[in-house]
């Protein structure tokens, strides 16, 4: 019989809803018998979808007891408190990208899981979005040669669950710890780093196209890999009508891997000069299955995840190296 998780949400916004859906599809043996969120209302709701238990603090929680693990879908300057807390009491901890908006916070929430020896992972599920893992094998695979360069792309609408009223913690900087290059820009590096291996240094620029969010909600980037080949990196958060551009694009010496959509890998080669749709579509929402599934098996079986937590370090990296660039005019090592 497969060991249940009991799992505490400590934050129940809009996050919380694509958790719960990679729960159902991907966790099964994971039950949510804790809702924690500062807003009783919303922690009611997922209290009531999952049969969970409603508290307004985490210390109530605490005191009741009843989960293993947390998963912490709080605001980022919140990460390090409630992580350290998390890991003070027993708990394993999934915590949502970033880690914490600086590298010394990180250092100390790394040092604090290690103490512990709770399983600790970070929640970017585009280590398991099943087009990155696709992607990922045709290269292997030689599909297009030697990969020579790739651009990572999203120009995303500001939706309300996020972005809407003069609340939403999003759009002030003390608390995000930047714009779309910390947060949402993530999923885009990751598979970048995937397909072509650590970033070195990059030059970027940015801009704030909307005036009410303090941190960058565009952002265009120039990468240099280790291994010395480029990469692009674009983001921008619009509700403007816009025309059909790949979210990926994987350029080798003998072809090209696009995706198109949330669905669609597209292979360009000597063979089909005008693109062979590879396999089945798998689609962005499956990468929240994968995580959980991962971390469930963590928990109760003791598998190594697919990813460690060190490993998000190298999408906040390149987020403070663009910071920096932008301010210097100049490129930055990500390193630094």
């Amino acid at each position: 019989m497969t060991q249940t998780l009991r799992l505490a949400f400590l934050g129940c916004g809009a996050i919380s809803k694509f958790h719960l859906l990679g729960i159902r599809d991907g966790a099964p043996q994971i039950q949510v018998t804790a809702a924690i969120d500062v807003d009783g209302t919303r922690a009611q709701a997922v209290a009531v979808e999952t049969g969970a238990r409603a508290f307004t603090s985490f210390d109530e929680a605490l005191a009741w007891g009843g989960f293993d693990a947390v998963d912490l879908m709080l605001p980022h300057d919140l990460h390090e408190e409630f992580a350290l807390r998390s890991f003070e009491a027993g708990r394993h901890l999934l915590l949502e990208k970033p880690m914490a908006p600086d590298l010394a916070a990180c250092a100390r929430i790394l040092e604090a899981a290690r103490k512990s020896g709770s399983v600790f992972m970070v929640a970017e599920n585009a280590q398991y979005w099943p087009e990155v893992i696709q992607v990922r094998e045709l290269i292997e695979a030689g599909a297009i040669g030697e990969p020579e360069t790739a651009r990572g792309n999203f120009f995303v609408p500001p939706l309300a669950d996020y972005y809407g009223g003069e609340r939403a913690w999003r759009l002030d900087q003390s608390l995000a710890g930047g714009g779309i290059a910390i947060d949402t820009g993530s999923h885009w590096l990751r598979p970048l780093r995937i397909w072509m291996g650590e970033i070195d240094e990059v030059v970027a620029g940015l801009g704030r196209p909307l005036e009410r969010m303090e941190g960058e909600s565009l952002v265009r980037a120039l990468l240099r890999f280790r291994s010395g080949k480029l990469g692009v990196f674009d983001g921008m958060l619009t509700a403007a009508a816009r025309g059909p551009e790949p979210l990926f694009r994987v350029t080798g010496t003998e072809g090209e891997i696009t995706v198109e959509g949330l669905g669609d890998v597209m292979l360009y080669d000597a063979n089909h000069r005008r693109g062979e749709r590879i396999g089945e579509r798998g689609g962005y929402m499956k990468s929240y299955a994968g995580e959980f599934a991962d971390f469930a098996r963590a928990v109760t079986e003791g598998t190594a995840p697919a990813a460690g937590p060190e490993e998000s370090l190298g999408e906040l990296r390149a987020a403070l190296a663009m910071y920096r660039s932008a301010e210097t005019g100049r490129w930055q090592k990500v390193s630094e």
